[in-house]
């Protein structure tokens, strides 16, 4: 399941949320319950994260962590 970026359109709390696809159309605020809008900035905004979840990443494989063992994500 993919890693996304959402920001609420109520309280502008900004938070990632590990969800299928299908569900991510479902995500409230974890702090407020309020609806939320996706982020897309930068490299990972939405993906599976070098190093686990709210990982900053830092590898250098690009993304194609089956071709490296720099990252733990392959």
């Amino acid at each position: 399941m993919p890693i996304y970026d959402f920001k609420c359109k109520n309280c502008d709390h900004r938070f990632e949320s590990f969800t299928s696809i299908s569900r991510r159309d479902e995500v409230t605020c974890p702090k407020c319950g309020g609806p939320v809008e996706r982020v897309y900035e930068g490299k990972w905004s939405v993906g599976i994260r070098p190093g686990g979840a709210g990982s900053s990443g830092g590898c250098s494989c690009g993304g194609n962590c089956a071709g490296c063992s720099g990252c733990g994500g392959g």
